[in-house]
């Protein structure tokens, strides 16, 4: 790749609330932090009011409501004085389409239908809806409340336009009966749209960035920024959904000149990025996982899944679950998605009475089956087979039809064949991520977003193996703990990992709790407690929002699209018995005092793998504190950055802070680690193991990246049970070195850990830089 590539960034979230021009002024904090790039959510024009940017309305201008063309100038030109480069998310698969009039795309296809000069930009089957777009936007009244306003159709908020050759003076019905849209009850998404969105979001619709000049427009300002020295590297918004990511990155570096490019790509267990694919990694899912598992304690395992199995009364099956997860995804809120791909078989097939009658089943069902998000013809058609050979396993019925079906998505030259590629990464993200992930409860921290919550935990050796490889084939790939997608913040996760530790103490809190608060679901009671110990102190609100969003997920006692009021209304009950019930809150302090301690240990090992490990680390916005959220919008909140520049100041000063409720502990691992990666690369250039010895040698993770030599601890709570940690050493090389977090100095050689680990849990060594004249 050509240009600058990031030593580490720093993310953050752009908003109306919290524009470019207030990200320009505090690039000064994020240099003094350490950071190497700023690493800004999407700018393009947006919805209005949309708090997150990825539902892009007009490619042609950074929005006004973030800053607008003057507020990236700013940004940028303050970045390039303090040293920073600087990263863009983009979104080139969808746009927002729940206010039409500001989309002038899809106001001219509604306007115009299929004739109109933007209809290719967008995926939509004309002849499936009779030559009109399902826009599902109806309620369940009888009548709709129509009414023509100003030239335009109206229905409550929404505003659509009248085709150019409307007669005058039709009353609504009539109006609305004579355009090249079709307003239908919002219902009817699930199996009759007749336009391809993102995932099951009515209100974004996709785009066809495969077709030359839809890349050229949807791109050009981006390129700008390229172009003019504003920005240095682009993270691209969910590649899965393009009709061909690998052509379309190819077409993305020739744009920008070969610069440094992230995916928004979530792999699955030991899947591997495309080869081919013009990109330098990841958004770095792949590496939380291996760094939550590898604190969690595996003797835990057995207690925690006993705990589940005797909740729900039955073993709680992960594979089933994924499977009935993706199915109920493939035949209800993506149906249409589903049907579609049936559609392009059928049209580019054989005679109408040579197809199998059970084609639908069979589609759902390998997609069902499929392992990860997306084959990549020919890339990853052993994935297709392996997927048709398990569908039949499960259903030997559909085994003719199987046969049939998967030489057809094999063949990357039919059209059938691509259009699955883009429907199973849906299927998977809405019935794993959004369903599964919900209703699989054990142990939550590893129910996270490219995670595989089957794989408990990991040993030392293994990471260090997964840490290598990922130097090996993506060195510049993104690594993160927190992102605006999570669905727990990275402390969260950190302190229910010590769960694992004290399963049986956990086991008898969440008894008295469940005795106290009675619900109709244990799978989401344990979820729930989970939130509670693992995110308090936490206000009413908060817990409040995330509980009804996190049942609705779920799906098993009320639903987004039905939701059952009297769940919901116990569910509300037990929330706010949290703060008003006396003897429940002091359950909840009880045991939050025991794993607060040895959570924030885990989360300062966290931290310190993630930063000094094998890729690029991303701190997102706050996390340099305790990043205490849940899932969205939770966990973008607004960051209070003048109390950590107050905090950071005082560390820079010289500060050891205690571990303590403040973060500012964290802090100070955060800002000594980024720093000594900006300022000394040399010292990051290799990953190599180094083993502790001792009696406590498994509670120790530590590497050499070439000079800078991390040392972290791992399952705090056994350590300290069994007397700290005695006389394990690790062998380091000879010669002075500091740890740059605690100040304290060594000579090397067998060190014992005891004394490197007096002060934090975690320490980071390097050779004093030697002053030349």
């Amino acid at each position: 790749m050509n240009g600058r590539t990031p030593r580490s960034t720093y993310r953050l979230q752009i908003s109306a609330e919290f524009d470019l021009a207030a990200a320009a002024e505090i690039v000064d904090y994020v240099q003094l932090l350490g950071a190497d790039w700023v690493y800004l959510s999407p700018l393009l024009t947006a919805e209005p009011g949309s708090n997150h940017g990825y539902d892009v309305v007009d490619h042609a201008q950074v929005d006004e409501a973030r800053g607008g063309n003057a507020g990236l100038d700013q940004l940028a030109s303050t970045a390039r004085a303090a040293g920073l480069g600087v990263l863009v998310d983009i979104v080139p698969n969808h746009v927002g389409v729940a206010s039409p009039f500001v989309n002038r795309w899809w106001w001219d296809v509604l306007e115009n239908g299929a004739s109109s000069q933007y209809s290719e930009a967008f995926d939509i089957d004309w002849e499936f809806g009779a030559g009109r777009l399902r826009i599902p936007v109806l309620g369940d009244e009888a009548a709709p409340d129509l009414a023509v306003v100003d030239g335009e159709l109206r229905y409550h908020e929404h505003r659509f336009p009248l085709r150019p050759d409307t007669p005058t003076g039709l009353g609504a019905e009539s109006a609305h009966d004579a355009q090249h849209y079709e307003l239908v009850n919002w219902r009817r998404a699930d199996a009759e749209l007749n336009y391809r969105r993102f995932f099951a979001v009515n209100s974004l619709a996709a785009i066809r960035v495969e077709e030359p000049w839809v890349f050229e427009e949807s791109h050009r300002e981006i390129g700008r920024w390229i172009d003019d020295g504003l920005v240095d590297g682009l993270r691209v918004d969910h590649p899965d959904g393009l009709f061909d990511p690998g052509g379309y990155l190819d077409a993305l570096s020739s744009r920008i000149g070969g610069r440094y490019v992230l995916v928004e790509k979530i792999l699955e267990g030991p899947e591997q990025l495309p080869p081919s694919w013009r990109t330098d990694g990841t958004t770095g899912y792949e590496s939380l996982a291996d760094i939550d598992r590898v604190l969690i304690d595996p003797s835990g395992q057995e207690t925690l899944e006993a705990l589940d199995t005797d909740l729900r009364g039955h073993v709680a099956d992960w594979a089933a679950l994924v499977h009935d997860g993706k199915r109920w995804a493939a035949d209800t809120i993506l149906r249409s998605e589903v049907l579609r791909v049936e559609r392009e078989i059928r049209r580019h097939g054989p005679p109408d009475d040579e197809f199998p009658d059970d084609l639908t089943d069979a589609i759902a069902e390998i997609a069902t089956a499929l392992p990860v998000y997306r084959t990549y013809l020919p890339v990853g058609e052993y994935h297709l087979h392996g997927a048709a050979a398990a569908a039949v396993r499960r259903r030997p019925d559909l085994a003719a039809t199987m046969q049939w079906l998967v030489d057809v998505l094999a063949d990357a030259s039919h059209p059938a064949a691509r259009r699955f590629q883009q429907t199973s990464g849906m299927i998977m993200a809405k019935g794993v991520e959004d369903r599964a992930f919900y209703q699989y409860s054990r142990l939550t921290s590893l129910t996270e977003v490219g995670g595989e919550p089957a794989e408990f935990s990991i040993d030392v050796d293994e990471f260090h193996r997964r840490q290598q490889r990922r130097i090996a084939t993506h060195p510049a790939t993104m690594t993160t703990l927190s992102t605006h997608d999570t669905k727990r913040g990275e402390d969260v996760r950190a302190r229910l990992d010590v769960l694992a530790e004290m399963p049986d103490r956990w086991a008898a809190t969440l008894q008295r709790l469940r005795e106290r608060h009675p619900l109709p679901d244990p799978s989401f009671e344990q979820l729930f407690w989970q939130a509670v110990v693992g995110a308090w102190p936490i206000s009413r609100e908060r817990l409040g929002a995330y509980a009804e969003k996190a049942a609705r997920e779920a799906g098993l006692s009320t639903s987004w699209s039905d939701p059952d009021d009297e769940f919901e209304s116990a569910v509300a009950d037990v929330v706010d018995r949290c703060f008003h019930d006396d003897a429940t809150r002091a359950l909840i302090e009880s045991f939050v005092a025991a794993v607060e301690r040895p959570g924030w240990s885990n989360s300062l090992s966290a931290k310190l793998l993630q930063i000094t490990g094998a890729g690029v680390p991303d701190v997102y916005q706050g996390s340099e504190l305790w990043e205490m959220s849940l899932v969205d919008p939770d966990n973008r909140r607004p960051v209070d950055f003048a109390d950590r520049r107050a905090k950071l100041t005082r560390v820079l000063a010289g500060e050891h802070p205690p571990i303590d409720a403040s973060g500012v502990a964290k802090l100070l691992v955060t800002t000594r680690a980024l720093q000594l990666r900006r300022d000394r690369p040399e010292l990051f250039t290799r990953y190599v193991p180094i083993p502790a010895h001792g009696p406590e040698a498994h509670h120790v993770i530590a590497f050499d990246r070439g000079g800078a030599i991390t040392v972290a601890t791992r399952l705090p709570v056994g350590l300290e049970m069994g007397g700290g940690w005695s006389d394990t050493v690790l062998v380091v090389p000879t010669g002075a070195h500091i740890d740059v977090i605690s100040q304290q100095r060594t000579s090397g050689g067998t060190v014992l850990v005891a004394d490197l680990l007096a002060t934090y849990p975690v320490a980071l060594l390097a050779e004093p830089e030697v002053a030349t004249t």
